[in-house]
């Protein structure tokens, strides 16, 4: 496990828990994102995540030092995946220490809205009569590449 990564397996949320937990702090706030079943009345069957790795950890990295320096004493780690993912599955993880929980939750929501803005990590929601990649990023897809998710 490394503080700032992407994986293609499933996410194990303890670790990166476990990773911020110092006798300093006094609060730790995960947040998940999940793959949802419905998103504008339209049913989602799963997603694809891509991203160019070397740089996405790099901006998850930037985006831990952004938090570090604007709440001091925090610890994060951060944790993307990519791959197909199916409904419920997670596909972010951020963990934010701190000694007070007002700056762990204020940090968490930070990191979120950041990731979003600067790491290159790519979206396509796929469902029953279709594709399209989402949000402002696009990316590389084939259906070659989808197999029988």
């Amino acid at each position: 496990m490394k503080q700032y990564e992407v994986v293609t397996e499933p996410i194990q949320t303890e670790q990166y828990r476990d990773f911020v937990v110092t006798p300093h702090q006094g609060a730790v706030v995960v947040f998940t994102g999940h793959v949802r079943e419905w998103t504008k009345g339209v049913k989602t069957e799963y997603l694809e995540y891509e991203a160019y790795v070397p740089m996405a950890e790099k901006k998850l990295a930037q985006v831990g030092a952004e938090i570090e320096e604007r709440w001091p004493g925090t610890i994060t780690a951060i944790v993307h995946r990519i791959g197909p993912l199916q409904i419920s599955d997670i596909a972010v993880l951020i963990s934010v220490s701190s000694p007070h929980r007002k700056d762990a939750y204020a940090a968490n929501e930070y990191a979120i809205d950041r990731i979003k803005e600067v790491v290159p990590i790519w979206k396509k929601e796929i469902w029953e009569d279709g594709a399209e990649w989402q949000g402002h990023q696009r990316g590389y897809y084939s259906d070659a590449t989808r197999g029988d998710q």
